[in-house]
């Protein structure tokens, strides 16, 4: 058997994080079985569906790198196909119409609440001749549900479930407008589209058992289903937008990496031993629905970054240039790009050390692309570049001119060399040189900087400062 599973959500809206994790799921269990992973967008909703949702969808689960096999299902393609199968149904005994006025299924619901009941349609159309059928009301078309012993589940996560057939009512397959409803299209396009394991959220279990039924009046196989539980808040509250709950689109913009974003959501839920680190090959040979737990899993902004600062630190330095110029956009001269990017990939592992997303790198990348402004906006940086600074700088650039070897270690020995001259700690030379370089009074090491500006670069931005006068 090839395992077949999919990706279903809904375009009313951006990709979620939930979302997310059961789109790695789905991705993972079937990469790891040799499989298929489809998308279909469920846009059956109308009044609610959207081209931009369903772009954001795509786009989210591209930039995660959850590539689907094959094209994109699109549900509202084939209502004709989910109509024909009610048909059918209706045809061989297995549904019925069901010609309840609106007065009377809001009487049914009121009384059902009166009793302390749960609200469900009692069936009063099931067996009775459609000859009498009150005039003007155009029918709903209603599965026959078993109405005795019960609809059992072997779910892959939460094990053996089952509920009475008596507690479930003869669910709308068709509406009186002619539309199929959600229940009928989901198990007809599984079917049709040959799901193997419906893996999703437990909030769906409810839904399983009617679904379960309505697969076995079609004569079909049951898939198998694994539900997940859902994310919660730190504090265990339902995931609301002050938990995480956001689009993948913000992460992104708030400078998470992709791969982090799937190292955190795989470990949301799943685990394997101890690791926490897990990269997407490892990821693929481990996941197995074994792993998955039982319990609501915690979303933990604290753990996120961690995982993500982990990325950044051993992220492709080419990788991570790229990203930086582009967010600097066109601010950036074109014939600049090359020998910024060269900078960047040097520098770019020693200013990951210190942040925790892209936004920070950005930003504190930004001294090997852009020269520093004049007065600098760093109050404690500016003040390195006192008259005292200004001279010592000035001294040193004229060392720096005459310097052949340019490697971290000789840039640190002339620094040595002229603080014992002039009897000063090295300090008082490498302070000020960080603030004139860079603009900021923290960096990294200020000899490595220096070597990745060059000499040219690195005495062009000596002169800019204020006061500056060569050998002073």
């Amino acid at each position: 058997m090839t395992v077949v599973t999919r990706f279903a959500p809904s375009p009313t809206g951006f990709l979620h994080i939930g979302g997310a994790r059961t789109a790695l799921f789905n991705w993972l269990f079937s990469r790891h079985h040799g499989g298929k992973y489809l998308l279909r967008i469920e846009d059956t909703d109308r009044k609610r569906s959207t081209p931009e949702a369903v772009d954001a969808i795509l786009d989210g689960l591209q930039w995660l790198d959850l590539e689907w096999d094959g094209d994109v299902y699109f549900q509202s393609q084939h209502l004709a196909r989910h109509t024909e199968i009610a048909n059918s149904l209706l045809a061989s005994g297995n549904a019925y119409r069901c010609y309840c006025t609106p007065e009377e299924l809001t009487e049914m619901r009121d009384t059902a609440r009166k009793e302390g009941r749960s609200v469900r349609y009692d069936g009063r159309w099931r067996d009775r001749d459609p000859s009498e059928a009150p005039a003007g009301i155009e029918p709903v078309i209603r599965l026959k549900a078993p109405q005795d012993g019960e609809t059992v589940i072997e779910d892959l996560v939460q094990g053996t479930v089952r509920v009475a057939n008596s507690q479930l009512d003869d669910m709308i397959l068709l509406r009186s407008d002619g539309s199929p409803t959600y229940m009928l299209s989901v198990v007809v396009d599984d079917h049709d589209m040959a799901i193997t394991h419906v893996i999703r959220g437990d909030d769906h279990l409810t839904n399983a058992f009617r679904q379960t039924q309505l697969f076995q009046a079609c004569g079909w196989s049951v898939p198998e289903f694994a539900h997940i539980p859902l994310i919660h808040g730190a504090d265990g509250q339902k995931l609301s937008k002050r938990h995480g709950a956001l689009g993948v689109d913000a992460y992104r913009d708030i400078g998470y990496l992709p791969e982090a974003i799937r190292n955190y959501l795989l470990r949301l839920g799943w685990s394997h031993g101890d690791e926490e680190i897990i990269d997407t090959k490892q990821a693929t040979e481990w996941f197995d629905l074994a792993g998955v737990g039982k319990s609501a899993a915690r979303f933990d902004f604290a753990k996120l970054d961690s995982i993500n600062s982990h990325y950044l630190r051993n992220g492709n330095p080419s990788v991570l240039a790229d990203i930086i110029l582009q967010s600097y956009g066109d601010t950036l001269a074109e014939d600049q790009r090359e020998t910024v990017k060269a900078r960047l990939e040097q520098g770019v592992n020693s200013l990951s050390q210190r942040i925790k997303n892209l936004v920070e790198l950005t930003e504190s990348a930004k001294f090997y692309a852009f020269q520093p402004e004049y007065p600098l906006a760093n109050a404690k940086a500016a003040k390195l570049l006192d008259p005292n600074g200004t001279a010592i700088l000035g001294e040193f650039a004229g060392v720096l001119g005459n310097l052949e070897d340019w490697s971290d270690e000789s840039l640190e020995q002339a620094a040595r060399n002229l603080a014992e001259t002039r009897e000063i700690g090295l300090g008082k030379i490498a302070q000020p040189l960080r603030a004139a370089l860079t603009g900021s009074n923290a960096s990294p090491g200020i000899f490595e900087v220096i070597r990745i500006l060059g000499k040219q670069e690195t005495l062009s931005r000596l002169t800019r400062i204020p006061g500056f006068a060569p050998g002073a």
